[in-house]
């Protein structure tokens, strides 16, 4: 249908006059405004990109030397001492060129040299300002002198108006920690974890490791770091992620969710519609550059290297490894609904769709009573299951005819969407409904999300959303940038009528989405049913609980000189314990994009000094203001450990490049071994709120994400993600496997609650005892 539509704007016939050629103005028209739109995009990147690769300078400050420059020549003052003329005497003197204009030349040539030494000079002067980092250290409100004049210098060096990439020149490299400190703080770190003879045996072990293999890798890695832009990251995405050979559904990819208490509309076309278009004038910016970069205190650049591949993403399979396939702009979206796939063209007449618009056609699509074709209602499946057989059966099925060209479509899509079929969201009414919700984005029924693009967005049947993405091209503070800004567009810029529809015209003249088409042997379709079995029973076996804890928040955790990340972790300790009666090693994620194309850190929760706060809290005999100093003593360590790991001074990146390295060089290390076997039981990670600063939560206080998810890493374990929202509510989202006898969510979330009351009671006993003495 799309194409008989196109193929009358241009028709002819033949006659025995000749050829009668007959032109469609309409479809001329789109034409032109289709190259208008391209090219104002070319040049409006390749401005971004002349102001990106001269930052902190400014074009205009290039005049501003030359002017200086021709100034003090016209002055008879040589401030190039003696190069201007060096210059001029390489340019012959003829007819075209007098001595006059050889001395402008000259110093023209020389103002540009000079600019751009000084633009390389003032980004070495902020890349040694952004190497300081003892100001992360300081007590909460407390700022030294230093640190106020280093923050003083960063801002003056900073420039004015950056754009998203402005940074990154001057971002200093991730540094190599040394071998005796990530030794020391590994140690530091298992010995909560083991007896008296486990602990003599890992420390003979690991100084055995320090003396004899370690010197060898770490010279090879210092190297390495000197020759990349970043010693982990590359090393990270592709053992961590793309040579998992494992499926990725629940395992890696995770999710996020809508809004919490509130749903603009139900309608489910006119939801996607929205969002899709919000999306659409997101990705435009972040292509051209134009997002304003991510800085901590307002003033440190945070790296934005992880947000070029947000879009035109898709993951391909591979028998060894995956790789990552990243597209300039892709025009079209692929869209799943009961079964079937369809294309659906972004742009019209050079422009991306309305939201009324994008609500027409996925609204064709909803209407469609067509049924799937053989093999291809469980297609994606083969994205599900293990990546083996996933990518044997694209080589062999999917390399030629209809489905390479429909499997093109999906892959070199802007992202997937997918119309559900079933209602999901918060319901207070409704026991699991956070549950049940959670379960359906991380994993739906395994073959109603494309898990290898970037991001699925999801729209269920009551206007709920949200969004599943694959975790290789970047980690989950990046998706949660775009998602924030999504929903607040949505919401407070582009809204709904009435009825619930987009605003806008309906534009009754746009070609309706195309039907991929398939053709699916029958051996293929076996293959696409295993990797759904195989998908099945690991969706099957993921236990969700989603804990709203409103008993208080980040507010009141303040107010004790606290930091609120601190005060989960130790309540995570503690539920722990309670929950299994003993300590495991326990993972908390940490961000190092302060470093160009940083990544994550692991922040080794459970320590010495939470362990003693613990059994301090079990035990009956110890008095309130001894747990209440351990808690303190506790937070401070675990404060401090997340601050060395923000600043470069982590143990398991390190670690994890030292095993790869000594792979290489095959050198056998029981040590390295040991320690990267180690299982963690308890995977956390906090989601950040509000990064976009884009809705005012005092002012809406309804309008707040419910956060996101993952699964759970270690069989016998937990994962638990959690977001402070406001001041007075966080969301726990807590995940196991039902298949261990040993652990339960909903219990674990009940020991959560319990515990963040219970070290809250320790500061509410200290105030009564204050006000007594008062």
């Amino acid at each position: 249908m799309a194409e008989a539509h196109q193929a009358v704007g241009f028709q002819f016939t033949v006659t025995s006059d000749g050829i009668d050629l007959h032109l469609s103005r309409e479809v001329l028209k789109h034409i032109y405004l289709s190259g208008v739109t391209s090219w104002t995009k070319r040049a409006i990147r390749f401005k971004n990109g002349i102001l990106t690769g001269v930052y902190p300078a400014s074009p205009s400050s290039l005049l501003i030397v030359v002017i200086a420059i021709m100034s003090t020549i016209y002055a008879r003052i040589d401030p190039s001492l003696g190069m201007i003329d060096t210059i001029k005497r390489t340019m012959s003197v003829s007819g075209y060129m007098t001595v006059q204009t050889q001395t402008v030349l000259s110093a023209i040539l020389f103002s540009t040299g000079l600019w751009l030494s000084l633009i390389l000079m003032l980004r070495y002067i902020l890349k040694a300002l952004l190497s300081y980092h003892a100001w992360i250290f300081e007590s909460h409100g407390k700022i030294s002198f230093c640190t106020k004049l280093w923050l003083s210098l960063v801002k003056m060096f900073s420039g004015r108006r950056p754009l998203l990439y402005s940074f990154q020149t001057s971002l200093p490299r991730l540094p190599v920690p040394s071998v005796d400190d990530t030794i020391t703080r590994y140690l530091e770190s298992v010995r909560p974890l083991l007896d008296d003879e486990q602990y003599n045996q890992m420390e003979v072990v690991a100084n055995d490791f320090k003396k004899d293999q370690a010197p060898k890798l770490q010279k090879y890695l210092i190297l390495k770091s000197w020759w990349a832009t970043n010693y982990v990251s590359d090393w990270w995405e592709e053992y961590i992620y793309l040579r998992g050979r494992s499926p990725i559904m629940v395992n890696s990819n995770f999710y996020s969710m809508d809004l919490l208490y509130v749903t603009p509309t139900h309608r489910q076309a006119a939801r996607a519609g929205n969002v899709v278009h919000a999306m659409l004038q997101y990705r435009r910016k972040l292509e051209r550059g134009e997002h304003a970069p991510l800085r901590a205190l307002g003033v440190v650049p945070m790296c934005s290297y992880q947000m070029e591949r947000m879009f035109n993403t898709t993951r391909i399979p591979g028998i060894e490894t995956d790789f990552v396939r990243h597209l300039s702009d892709r025009k079209h979206l692929v869209v799943y609904h009961k079964g079937r796939f369809f294309k659906v063209w972004l742009y019209y007449g050079g422009r991306h769709l309305w939201p009324s618009e994008l609500e027409t056609q996925f609204q064709r699509i909803l209407d469609d009573t067509t049924e799937p074709q053989p093999g291809e209602l469980k297609l994606a499946a083969l994205t599900a299951g293990n990546r083996v057989p996933w990518a044997r059966a694209r080589l062999k099925y999917f390399s030629q005819g209809v489905n390479k060209v429909s499997l093109e479509a999906i892959e070199t899509s802007a992202f997937f969407l997918s119309l559900d079929d079933e209602v999901h969201g918060y319901d207070p009414d409704q026991l699991r409904s956070l549950d049940l919700y959670a379960k359906s984005l991380l994993h739906g029924k395994c073959y109603d999300r494309w898990f290898d693009k970037s991001f699925t967005l999801i729209a269920y049947k009551n206007g709920k959303l949200g969004v599943n993405a694959e975790h290789s091209w970047a980690d989950a503070p990046i998706i949660g940038h775009m998602w924030e800004y999504v929903l607040a567009t949505d919401c407070f810029h582009l809204g709904y009528t009435e009825e619930g529809h987009c605003k806008g015209d309906i534009n009754k003249g746009l070609p309706p989405p195309t039907k991929l088409q398939w053709d699916i042997p029958l051996e293929c379709q076996e293959v696409i049913e295993e990797s759904y079995m195989v998908a099945k029973v690991i969706a099957d076996d993921v236990d969700f609980h989603g804990c709203l804890f409103d008993e208080f928040g980040k507010g009141l955790i303040k107010k004790s000189r606290t930091s609120p990340d601190a005060f989960i972790q130790l309540a995570l300790q503690l539920a722990q314990f309670r929950d299994k009666g003993e300590f495991c090693l326990t993972y908390e994620a940490s961000m190092t994009r302060m470093f160009r194309e940083g990544r994550t850190e692991t922040v080794r929760s459970c320590t010495s000094e939470s362990t003693a706060f613990v059994r301090a809290m079990e035990d009956k005999n110890t008095a309130s203001a001894q747990k209440l100093d351990l808690f303190r003593k506790a937070a401070d360590k675990h404060q401090n450990m997340y601050r060395l790991a923000m600043t470069g001074s982590g143990i398991d990146r390190h670690l994890f490049c030292l095993y790869i390295m000594s792979k290489y060089l095959s050198i056998d290390s029981p040590f390295l071994k040991q320690v990267l076997s180690e299982p963690w039981r308890l995977s956390t990670s906090q989601t950040p709120q509000q990064q976009l600063n884009m809705v005012d939560i005092k002012k809406f206080p309804r309008y707040v994400g419910a956060g996101g998810g993952f699964g759970p890493v270690a069989d016998d374990g937990y994962g638990v993600s959690y977001i402070i929202i406001g001041e007075n509510l966080i969301t726990f989202h807590i995940s196991s496997k039902f298949s261990s006898p040993e652990t339960d969510s909903y219990r674990f979330g009940q020991n959560i609650r319990q515990a963040m009351l219970d070290i809250r009671a320790l500061f509410d006993q200290k105030d009564k005892e204050k006000e007594k003495e008062m």
